[in-house]
């Protein structure tokens, strides 16, 4: 069965790009998000096997998205997505439960690393 993910960013450029990272690796895009709020709601929907979620956002950041994603389920695999230089939002998403971070801009083949080595999915 092919990895369901949900793709959160503000920017439709960024998740059109993970998007088409994802299709091509075989993965299933089940939802997509623009805001935190709406990551949550989407979460709670579709339950993806994964997460990529951008860390500022409007509404609510990437950060207080993860935090009550973990909360609702403890074994969530999120991805955060940061630019260059946000090294204290990156370590604090960690610490919140985030299972690794891609910095942007990202390679395809840096992204697909990432994913495989956390979700064990090929």
């Amino acid at each position: 069965m092919a990895l369901r993910v949900m793709v959160v960013d503000d920017a439709l450029f960024m998740r059109n790009m993970l998007k088409d990272i994802f299709v091509r690796a075989g993965y299933d895009v089940i939802a997509e998000a623009e805001n935190g709020e709406m990551a949550l709601q989407l979460y709670q929907e579709t339950k993806p096997d994964l997460v990529t979620m951008d860390i500022v956002m409007p509404k609510k950041s990437g950060i207080e998205a993860l935090q009550d994603i973990i909360a609702e389920d403890p074994e969530a695999c999120v991805v955060m997505v940061s630019a260059l230089g946000q090294d204290s939002l990156v370590l604090d998403a960690v610490e919140s439960g985030a299972k690794d971070f891609i910095v942007k801009p990202f390679k395809e083949d840096k992204v697909l690393e990432i994913v495989k080595r956390i979700t064990g999915h090929i």
